[in-house]
């Protein structure tokens, strides 16, 4: 609230509530009630102002900016906190792809991090990663062999990046190459404000005969300077069921191959 008690009108809370987003990657409504010190139902109906004005985008019981540009990513650990339901059903998703005796590049990320107990669960795996999260996940399952990109440290999000990892990457054959973003939309594609990053997924992408894209619907209609790919150049693009139905609609028009997992738990898996 403002530093009085006089409440603000629509038009001044609206405002607020923009600036609000601009410090944060998504506010949740309650955290927004408790901000704004007003009910959840003014919540939404300011939320959905904003969404008709082209200025918000509302996800799963909460919004964030729309269009927002990424400057910079969250760090390592401010990710494993964000969006746990949707990255638990991104990768129950990607898991039903996995195969027995194949070789798949993991990405740096939670999100392909998630893919750790899946692969478990297969015989005869090879894993390549520029994650040393996921390498350290794996180095003690005598069952798969890991192989690390090596290359440049970046210390937020432990992970290796640059010319070295990308020259590893191009020496391999990969059957899949699941790719993590913090940033997609349908005319922009994969992007980041990361350039030492763009490399290395480019050529996990070509080193692999399957690229499959891990994308939280959070990330969406947000964008960094540099481009990976179009969404096109995927073979697969697993998102969670947090997109409007409009989006989703716009992007199987496009062509993107687009596969919505559920946030809950299906029944009979433990």
């Amino acid at each position: 609230m403002t530093s009085d008690d006089t409440p603000l009108i629509p038009d001044q809370r609206r405002e607020l509530l923009i600036e609000l987003l601009r410090g944060h990657s998504v506010l949740s409504v309650h955290q927004l009630t408790e901000m704004l010190g007003v009910s959840h139902m003014t919540v939404r109906r300011d939320i959905a102002a904003l969404e008709a004005q082209g200025r918000a985008v509302s996800v799963t019981g909460g919004v964030r900016l729309a269009g927002r540009q990424l400057h910079h990513e969250p760090s390592r650990v401010d990710k494993s906190t964000m969006d746990q339901p949707a990255k638990l059903a991104i990768t129950r998703e990607a898991g039903e792809l996995l195969r027995d005796h194949t070789t798949v590049y993991l990405d740096a990320g939670t999100t392909c991090q998630g893919l750790v107990p899946h692969l478990a669960r297969r015989r005869g795996m090879t894993v390549v990663t520029n994650d040393f999260a996921t390498a350290d996940a794996l180095i003690d399952n005598p069952d798969i062999e890991v192989i690390h990109t090596g290359g440049r440290t970046e210390h937020a999000n432990r992970s290796a990046v640059g010319r070295l990892a990308a020259l590893t990457l191009r020496q391999l054959a990969l059957d899949m190459a699941f790719i993590s973003t913090s940033s997609w939309d349908v005319r922009r594609g994969v992007t980041t404000p990361s350039a030492p990053k763009v490399e290395v997924k480019q050529a996990a992408m070509s080193s692999a005969s399957r690229s499959v894209l891990l994308a939280g619907s959070t990330k969406y209609d947000t964008f960094g300077m540099y481009r990976v790919a179009p969404l096109t150049a995927f073979d697969t693009v697993i998102t969670d069921d947090g997109l409007a139905p409009a989006v989703r609609e716009a992007l199987l028009a496009e062509g993107v191959a687009l596969r919505a997992a559920g946030t809950q738990e299906p029944r009979g898996r433990g």
